[in-house]
């Protein structure tokens, strides 16, 4: 093409197509599949005022494309996001879980959408759908069938579909992985802005965390220790340092030291359709906990029964093995399943009359502390939370007014009394 033909082509043109006029103009090549594209507008009209409008419109295409840094992209925005998490880090779980909601939910509503097309209010057109019906249905009455082709559906047991709003986390979570998408796209020059930065997600629930009363604590650790020592071990570890479940379960001796009285937490085990393996801690970052005078006391006599047990077996004791092994296949060179930790606990829970799970144990560790008066950056380091005290701030506000409320009455008690003047005169 010569210079003279793309500067034509840049100042654009006006013709009639039909009762209304189209506005046209280049706007260069498409980055990604290197067609032309074009900026077009119809306005209604062939008379004089129509023209006036008509080149009203393309001035102001030809300040868009002389602004722009690059030309936008037409590629559809179920390619940006197979771009981006091909391009991108997350954890297999993570990534696991971005896949399926791309395939149910976002592919079949978005997935076709030109990425260079998609709006603020197209997205949040598509989140009230989600909330109102997770399938996005029309509002008229169907049969969900659950077989495909001609079927039976009295045998399939189809039913009469019921509309269920998807929760609000969920939409908040898949519209993560679309800013995410464009957030590559902006990155990649295919598009200028991200439509996604001004839409309005659905409000984020505030956490409610429910830990067990003193007494439940005390009922459930009994407990533990009554069905055998090493699962009591595990269970009084998990509440005084208020550790999470992949990090009790990749605990190695070697982080533990016990004259120190500190344990330090450095990764996580995760276990998926069978597959376990160790991976860094939810925040990336390790962390060392101090330990009390009787949880040293019970650790040690917990490392002479491993001891003592793995001599019986024939295995030679060494600091890289895991502190928590299995109950009937134990084994201390394989840790502790999570899922079996999971199920233990929740089973034990329900025989003592407790609805409660595993993580409920951390939320104990940290209402407990905040309540004792324990400063709000000194109980996120335990946790392992990130932003310096923000997300624990988040999680446990109540716990920490509660505390708040504590210090204004030690404040108060130490002030001298005074008698107000009515009470004087």
């Amino acid at each position: 093409m010569t210079q003279t033909e793309e500067t034509g082509r840049r100042r654009g043109n006006i013709r009639q197509r039909g009762s209304a006029l189209q506005v046209r103009l280049f706007a260069g090549k498409d980055p990604v599949t290197g067609r032309d594209v074009y900026l077009t507008a119809s306005i209604p009209g062939t008379d004089k005022k129509a023209y006036k409008r008509a080149e009203d419109k393309l001035a102001e295409f030809r300040t868009q494309v002389n602004k722009q840094r690059s030309t936008p992209s037409s590629v559809k925005l179920g390619y940006a996001l197979d771009q981006w998490l091909r391009t991108s880090e997350h954890e297999d779980s993570t990534r696991e879980g971005y896949l399926g909601y791309i395939a149910r939910t976002i592919r079949p509503a978005l997935g076709d959408m030109p990425v260079n097309k998609l709006t603020t209010r197209m997205l949040e057109s598509f989140y009230a759908e989600l909330r109102r019906c997770r399938v996005r249905c029309d509002g008229r009455p169907f049969i969900a069938h659950k077989a495909v082709g001609e079927h039976d559906c009295k045998a399939a047991k189809c039913k009469p579909h019921i509309c269920k709003p998807m929760a609000a986390s969920t939409v908040r979570q898949i519209h993560a992985i679309i800013s995410g998408a464009l957030n590559a796209a902006v990155r990649w020059d295919w598009i200028s802005a991200n439509p996604t930065k001004t839409a309005h997600r659905p409000k984020q629930k505030p956490p409610q965390p429910d830990p067990p009363s003193p007494a439940m604590a005390a009922r459930l650790v009994e407990a533990a220790f009554e069905m055998d020592d090493d699962w009591g071990m595990l269970v009084w570890l998990v509440m005084t340092t208020g550790v999470r479940r992949g990090e009790i379960c990749a605990l190695r001796w070697s982080r533990v030291d016990l004259d120190e009285c500190i344990i330090e937490i450095r990764s996580s085990y995760t276990l998926r359709r069978g597959v376990g393996k160790e991976k860094d801690t939810k925040t990336h970052q390790m962390r060392r906990i101090v330990l009390d005078t009787e949880t040293i006391v019970l650790l040690r006599e917990h490392k002479d029964r491993c001891q003592i047990r793995m001599a019986e077996l024939g295995i030679e004791f060494n600091n890289d093995m895991y502190v928590f092994s299995g109950v009937y296949d134990f084994d201390p060179r394989k840790p502790y399943s999570p899922h079996a930790v999971s199920s233990r606990y929740k089973d034990m829970a329900e025989r003592v009359g407790i609805k409660t799970h595993i993580h409920a144990l951390r939320h104990y560790s940290a209402t407990k502390l905040l309540t004792a008066g324990v400063d709000l950056r000194t109980v996120a380091g335990r946790l392992g939370h990130g932003g310096g005290g923000a997300t624990t701030l988040r999680v446990y506000a109540a716990w920490v007014a509660a505390s708040d409320r504590k210090a204004a009455e030690i404040l108060g008690s130490h002030m001298s009394k005074r008698t107000s003047r009515s009470v004087q005169g």
